[in-house]
Formats: C-alpha cells, structure tokens, sequence
C-alpha cells in the first residue's frame, strides 16, 4: 500500500502545467467507438481511470495505441457488445459505453457502473432517453440491455441537466433519422468538447454549452484528431494549494472562462488573482475572510472543487459554510479533516465551518476530490500528515505528488508493508 507523507509550512512558488481532463477524456474516449476510422486523441492524461478505459474498449475488440498523452484508437475491428462487471465497476464513466454501442451498432449490454461513492447517481434518466429514441432497454441482473427497436429523432426533456445523461444520449442520438432535440441539457464544458470531437467526425450537432442541443442524424462518421480541453478541476486544487500556502504560482494551460467560480471564490477570500491568456497566477495572502459556497451544475461552483475548497477555508479565519447540491455524500472527507482539528458541523447538505489551524494526521481518502483536499490540508497543516487510499488519488492526478514537489512542497510517496 502506498503513502503519501506532506510536511506542511511550505510556500508553493513557480509554475504547473495542467494536463488534459479526465473528464473530458473518458466520454471522447467512449465515443471514438462509433467511428470506423483511426482516432487520434491528444492530451489524454496518464490516468488509472483511462487505463481502465482503454482496458474497456480493448475487451469490445478496439485496437489501442499509447504513445505519452496521446490515443491512437481504431475501432474498425468491433466485435463484441458486452462491458462486463469486473471493468464497470472500476469506473462510472463504464456507462457512457452504453450509448456509443447503442448508436453505432444498435445494441449493448453494460454492466451498472461503479466509481467514488459520492451520492446516487442513478442510470434512469439514461434510460428514459434511451427508450425516447425508440431503443428497448432491458434492466437485467447488474445489466442493461439495449437493442434497437425504431429509432428516430425525438424531442427528449431530461428530469435534472445530469452530464453524463447528456453526453450517454447526444452519442445514442448521432445516427437517429431525423433531429433530436435534448432539452434541460447539462452545460459543462467537457459536453462542450465532446460535441466538438463528433463533430470532427462528421456528427452534425450544435447547442453544447447551453440547455438544448440540436442533433440531425448522419450515416457515418470518420475517423478524426482531437486535443482534449485542459482539465478545470486540476487547475483549481493547484489554484487552492497556492492560496493556502500563502503561495505564488502560474497555473498554465487552462481555459479561463472554466475557471471563473473558483476565481471568483478565491478572490472574496482575499487571494491575489492575476489573469492572461491561457494561464492565472495566484498570490497567497496573509489576511484572508470567509466565505460562503454553493455547489451548482455549470456555471455554478463545480461540486468537485467542493471538498479543496472546504480545506482551504478550515485554515481560514471567521465562519465559511458551504451547501453541496450535488451529492448527498459529498462530506465524506470531513470526518477526515476533523481528524487534523478542522472544526466542522453538518447540518443535512450544510458545512458550517470554523476556521482555524490544522496539524498533520493520518487520515484515509474515501474518494477522489477528498484525497486532493487531504493533500492541500496537508500542505497547510503543522507537522506531518500520511495519506492512505491512493487508489482514489491515481483515479483523477496524475504524479500529483511530483507536480507539488516541483513548487516546493515537502510531499512524498512511498510504499508501506502490512505487517
């Protein structure tokens, strides 16, 4: 099993680079199914929940190529329908496989996804979508099973913008006669690029970014070359980790505009936000206030930036509170915290939180943005802090621990043995 041992007290200062994001990466990646051609994708992050992926497809029969940051993939060679349970656990973004093989192929079976256990995040809206583009969708044993039946552009009305609900249905709907029109649509950028990526192949849709999209069915697409967005919530943690440590550091390669909640939020606390072109700096303060956060679907303050937030403001003085309207377990990391002498009260959705110092403990990571907010508590903590679960960790960063090492911190990975 291995560690990571922070030392707190160590001003970051310099420069990081931010890497393509996971989130972005993982439905392109399923979508690259549908073409008959080679794709190639840059900027795709060296990631456990990629690898897990590219495993996924692979078991479909698709061809794989690595080389870096970049995914050669030819998906000429297709011939099986079924994403078993020992792969679909592993991951939630398993179930967006479900609608690339239900448009390209008009079927598929797809065992129920795993992932962080962040709150219900159920496959009805999915399904329901499904079912509207005239797809017979069966709830098996720890399965769904899809089969084409008549399918045609239809007017869908999802019941909340859930993102992946959005990208499972934009894929189903590509070679849907007609137009489909998917209305209450989710408006994160990573829809965005996957609208894009479809588009380079010859899909015909337009609307990602807002709350209906339009999508006029096409025969075929080809194969095409895509580079994926930046990544907005690894570009946060890296913002946050340079407030809390009174910091100084260019964060390069993200796309502003992604990154205005946090932005926004950093800057009432009292960090010093500087802006240009493609990258931001943060300057750390030694007098900074409360605030108060509310998570919301995009545009709003990225639940997923919830929990490095929530260590930044234990170490900031005055009473911040933060309501999480995503997920309903999303405070798993508090109990965690309270273990380093963070003051925290939970009331349902509600974070009341009192700022004060933290010191260094053993605390476990229960899910991916936890283990970055453990690190960052870390990094501001007195004395030495020992994360375990990195399992979690490697998930959603990749060599976090390397990328913090290069701006001055005291962090290391290492290897323990159970006795």
């Amino acid at each position: 099993m291995d560690i990571l041992r922070v030392m707190g007290g160590h001003r970051l200062k310099g420069s990081v680079n931010i890497n393509g994001s996971k989130n972005a990466a993982l439905p392109i990646m399923a979508a690259s199914l549908m073409s008959s051609g080679e794709v190639i994708l840059n900027d795709v992050p060296e990631l456990e929940d990629i690898s897990v992926m590219i495993r996924a497809l692979e078991s479909l029969g698709a061809h794989i190529k690595r080389e870096g940051h970049t995914l050669i993939i030819d998906s000429s060679h297709i011939h099986r329908f079924q994403v078993d349970e020992s792969i679909a656990r592993r991951m939630r973004a398993s179930n967006l496989l479900m609608g690339a093989l239900l448009g390209r192929f008009g079927q598929a079976r797809v065992a129920y996804p795993g992932g962080c256990a962040i709150g219900s995040r159920p496959m009805d809206i999915h399904i329901k979508g499904f079912q509207r583009l005239g797809y017979d969708i069966s709830d098996l044993p720890g399965y769904m099973d899809g089969r084409a039946n008549q399918v045609n552009g239809r007017e869908i009305m999802l019941d909340i913008p859930s993102v992946g609900a959005t990208e499972n249905i934009m894929m189903a709907a590509v070679f849907a006669p007609g137009q489909t029109l998917l209305r209450n649509a989710a408006r994160e950028p990573e829809i965005v690029d996957l609208q894009n990526f479809l588009n380079r192949m010859g899909a015909r849709i337009r609307g990602a970014g807002l709350d209906c999209i339009r999508i006029d069915g096409v025969k075929t697409l080809r194969g095409t070359e895509h580079s994926v967005i930046s990544d907005r919530i690894e570009a946060g943690t890296f913002m946050v980790a340079a407030a809390l440590t009174r910091g100084d550091v260019w964060v390069e390669n993200v796309i502003l505009e992604h990154l205005q909640p946090v932005i926004a939020k950093l800057g009432e606390t009292g960090a010093e936000i500087m802006t240009r072109p493609g990258r931001v700096r943060v300057i750390g303060n030694r007098n900074y206030s409360a605030t108060d956060i509310k998570t919301m679907p995009y545009p709003g303050f990225p639940t997923d930036m919830q929990a490095q937030m929530m260590s930044f403001l234990c170490m900031t003085p005055g009473t911040s509170v933060i309501v999480e309207n995503i997920f309903e377990n999303r405070f798993m990391h508090v109990q965690e915290l309270r273990r380093m002498g963070a003051e925290i009260k939970i009331e349902g959705r509600v974070a009341i939180i009192s700022g004060g110092k933290l010191k260094g403990a053993a605390v476990e990571a229960s899910d991916l943005r936890a283990g970055a907010a453990l690190i960052l508590a870390g990094l501001g903590a007195e004395g030495e802090t020992r994360i375990s679960r990195l399992d979690h960790l490697d998930r959603g960063y990749e060599r976090i621990h390397e990328r913090f090492q290069a701006l001055g911190a005291d962090i290391v990975r290492e290897r323990t043995v159970d006795n």
